[in-house]
């Protein structure tokens, strides 16, 4: 069985995470980031998954509808939403991964599963989980983590494990300031059950609330560790950039990433998203270059290397270049939107500029916002003849009128 993470907060992501769960996020014009974790489960033909949520879960919980979109429903086969259990004396929140994992041991128990897989709902990648079991069984694993190579300089972002010639870890570190190697944790897990009943239980009597912290030091001691190394696509969308790079990926050549093929399903059914949608409306005069387009869009101007999610309105003239436009946004004639981020339910007036003039990084998030993104916030609106700058953010609900120019870097 498996154990989906799935309560993120995803602070990284700033105001695209304000509103909803980090796996939550829309992606690739139809998708949510879940819908990677949950296809891989099911291709994987895993029956049971428990799903553990925290942060604002209304959306992750209607759009995973008890697993039914991705044939998780029956009499065999099963969806369960964990939330914390509030209101009980300890067990107020989850106060990290393995802390979520170990206040759930009784729902896992009642399966009496052999194995448990613990994945994670926010990353982008295709996986078939029985290649992973098998090499856990055939090493004669205790715990296997699956790794994948990351650039030396970005090796300092995450768990890091050193093997021998077997695969077997034989050190492990957690964000390193000097990484000893560049094999990263990719935050997926196969425990065999009683392993992970007793490593969940010790940590939790020392006070450890989190599996790369505090388990795995636990089970490098007492188990046998292996590590799995993963060669294909994968990416950590935790990063305003990671996002949008992932989302570029889809319209690049040769990026490794291949919705079709992977067989990622989505829900399509959820009232005005996806399934009750028109077929999109091109214009005679509209181009359309390089993009991925949903259903519902009404396209009249340029639309150039971006990903346009159901019901996006574009303008007669208006040109969309290197953007990724969430559900229902309306951007009006002559306006350009340059490499930006816009949330659902965004109304950008006739003549407005988006993504212009010098780089400067965002001023109050210096550290999130560097790459000449800028971002506009669920139901914002713009109105005609405003130019943005570079790494601007426009915050969810913002009136923007009365103003000509918004400088790079500023956030409002």
């Amino acid at each position: 069985m498996a154990m989906l993470l799935a309560g993120g907060v995803g602070s990284r992501l700033n105001i695209l995470a304000s509103k909803r769960a980090k796996p939550a996020i829309p992606y690739g014009g139809i998708y949510r980031i879940i819908d990677f974790t949950m296809s891989n489960i099911t291709n994987t033909n895993i029956d049971v998954v428990g799903i553990l949520t925290q942060y604002k879960p209304l959306s992750l919980m209607e759009h995973l509808d008890n697993g039914r979109p991705w044939d998780l429903f029956g009499r065999t086969r099963l969806v369960e939403i964990l939330p914390p259990k509030t209101g009980e004396e300890i067990f107020d929140w989850y106060k990290g991964t393995s802390d979520a994992v170990y206040q759930n041991l009784g729902f896992i128990e009642d399966f009496s599963p052999e194995y448990v897989l613990v994945v994670s709902g926010d990353h982008i990648y295709y996986m078939n989980y029985n290649f992973l079991w098998t090499f856990h069984k055939e090493k004669k694993a205790e715990v296997t983590i699956c790794l994948i190579r990351v650039p030396e300089d970005q090796a300092h972002n995450f768990g890091i494990a050193v093997t021998d010639e077997y695969s077997r870890i034989v050190d492990w570190e957690e964000k390193p300031k000097r990484p000893k190697s560049n094999l990263a944790s990719m935050g997926i897990y196969m425990f065999k059950m009683n392993v992970l009943r007793e490593a969940l239980r010790e940590a939790a009597r020392i006070g450890g609330t989190d599996f790369a912290r505090h388990v795995m030091p636990i089970m490098l001691r007492n188990n046998r560790v292996f590590g799995f190394e993963f060669k294909d696509y994968w990416r950590d969308v935790g990063t305003i950039d990671a996002y949008w790079n992932a989302n570029m990926d889809i319209i690049r050549p040769n990026a490794g990433l291949n919705i079709e093929a992977w067989q990622i399903k989505t829900n399509l059914s959820v009232k005005g998203e996806i399934g009750d949608r028109p077929s999109t409306y091109f214009s005679r005069i509209c181009r359309v270059l390089n993009s991925l387009i949903s259903r519902g869009c009404i396209i009249e101007g340029t639309v150039r290397n971006s990903i346009l999610s159901p019901g996006v309105k574009i303008g007669k003239d208006a040109t969309i270049c290197d953007s990724v436009i969430f559900h229902d946004v309306t951007i009006g004639p002559n306006s350009l939107v340059n490499k930006a981020i816009i949330d659902k339910n965004v109304v950008i007036g006739k003549a407005v500029q988006i993504g212009i003039g010098r780089s400067v990084p965002n001023q109050k998030f210096p550290d999130q916002l560097f790459t000449d993104i800028t971002m506009i916030g669920k139901n914002a609106k713009i109105a005609p003849d405003i130019q943005i700058g570079k790494n601007c953010i426009i915050n969810p609900n913002v009136n923007l009128m009365g103003i000509n120019v918004i400088e790079s870097g500023i956030t409002v």
